[in-house]
C-alpha cells in the first residue's frame, strides 16, 4: 500500500526551494491532496498542487487555515528565512528576533493549529525542517543557529507531548542546500529535491531523525565532544 496515498499534506514556505521540491515529490508519491503554502502563493502550481496564502508569523492566519484545512493529515514546516549576524552588529537583537518570528514562532503556531486536526483523525504526521546548523556555532552564523537550536527544542519537547497522541513528530536535517536562502554560498550545495526524496522515505520508515548528509551527521556528532579548556 502507498504511504501518502492517505495523507493530504499541508507544506509551509512552498514557493521554492526545498518546499517547492516537497510538494512536487509528494504528488509523485501519490498523496492525497498538497497544500502549498507561502505568503504570496505561486500560480499556476504544478497539477495535484493547491497553493494556499500563509504568512506563519500571523497567528490569525495560521488560525484560520487550520479550520479551512481539518483534512491535513500531516504537516510539513518549512517555512523559515536566514540572515546573518554577530554579536557586535547593531541589530543582531532585531535580526535574532526576526529569525525566531518566523523558524521558531512560526512553526509552533502551524504545530499547534493543525495539531487537534491530526489528533482528530487517529494519527498523523509532523515534520519540521530544521538544518546542521542546530548544532553549529559559527562566526556570522549566530541568528539562524539560535533560532534552528530553538526549533530542535521546540521538536522534540512536541515529540514528547504527542507520542501518546499517535502523532509522529520527525526533525529533517540537512547541510547546505541548493535554494535562494544559500545563493551567496560557494561550496557544493545539495539538491532540493533529493533532501526532499530522503525525507519522505524517512518519514514513511516511521523515522523522527532524519541527518540527510555528512554534514548533518557531523554536527550532531561534534555537538557532545566536551567543550575546550578556556
Amino acid at each position: 500500500m502507498n504511504y501518502y496515498s492517505d495523507h493530504r499534506v499541508l507544506v509551509t514556505g512552498a514557493n521554492r526551494g526545498l518546499g517547492a521540491a516537497f510538494a512536487s515529490a509528494l504528488v509523485e508519491l501519490g498523496a492525497s491532496k498538497v497544500y502549498a503554502a507561502a505568503r504570496n502563493p505561486r500560480a499556476p502550481q504544478p497539477a495535484g498542487v493547491t497553493p494556499v496564502r500563509l504568512d506563519v508569523t500571523d497567528r490569525g492566519q495560521v488560525v484560520t487555515l487550520a479550520r479551512e484545512l481539518s483534512d491535513v493529515t500531516m504537516v510539513i514546516n518549512n517555512a523559515g528565512i536566514h540572515r546573518r549576524a554577530t554579536l557586535f552588529d547593531d541589530d543582531a537583537i532585531e535580526v535574532v528576533d526576526s529569525m525566531l518570528r518566523t523558524n521558531l514562532l512560526g512553526m509552533l503556531a502551524v504545530t499547534a493549529a493543525f495539531t487537534p486536526a491530526l489528533i482528530a483523525h487517529g494519527s498523523g504526521v509532523i515534520a519540521n525542517v530544521l538544518s546542521a546548523g542546530s548544532w553549529l556555532a559559527r562566526p556570522g552564523n549566530m541568528a539562524y543557529a539560535v533560532s534552528k537550536a530553538a526549533a530542535l527544542s521546540l521538536t522534540n519537547n512536541t515529540r514528547a507531548e504527542l507520542a501518546s497522541q499517535r502523532v509522529q513528530v520527525t526533525a529533517i536535517h540537512a547541510g547546505f542546500i541548493d535554494t535562494d536562502m544559500m545563493a551567496d554560498f560557494p561550496g557544493a550545495k545539495l539538491d532540493p529535491r533529493s533532501v526532499a526524496d530522503a525525507a519522505l522515505a524517512a518519514i514513511a520508515a516511521g523515522e523522527q531523525e532524519i541527518l540527510v548528509d555528512e554534514m548533518s551527521r557531523a554536527a550532531k556528532a561534534a555537538s557532545i565532544a566536551p567543550v575546550p579548556r578556556f
